[in-house]
């Protein structure tokens, strides 16, 4: 399974995804470093990748402008850390075919979760 981390998820779920065999593509530390959210988002799917992040605006916005994707996870939480992130991160690796995610995308909040797409 492929997933790309936005700039804004943090590091510790890169380590998390590798450990259990997922394939990772994050940009932090290359030239493409700060590129706009359409950019990354298209980088994401020019790798095929799950989406990862924490800006609740791809909640909303993936499904106008990119009708058919790889899958959006957005983790939004009140009072977001790394450890309350990649546990959210680990529910849904436990809990969602992320296999068959395609066109679909999750918003994660500190007591729910709400899933958008086909």
């Amino acid at each position: 399974m492929n997933f790309f981390l936005d700039e804004n998820f943090p590091k510790s779920s890169y380590r998390y995804l590798k450990s259990i065999g997922h394939k990772i593509e994050d940009i932090r530390t290359t030239s493409q470093e700060g590129i706009s959210d359409k950019e990354i988002f298209d980088l994401a799917q020019e790798s095929k990748s799950v989406f990862l992040t924490t800006d609740r605006d791809f909640f909303h916005t993936i499904p106008h402008l990119f009708p058919k994707h790889f899958g959006v996870v957005v983790i939004a939480l009140k009072q977001p850390n790394r450890e309350s992130i990649l546990e959210k991160l680990k529910w849904v690796v436990a809990n969602f075919d992320l296999k068959n995610f395609q066109n679909k995308i999750i918003l994660l909040r500190d007591n729910y979760y709400t899933i958008s797409g086909k």
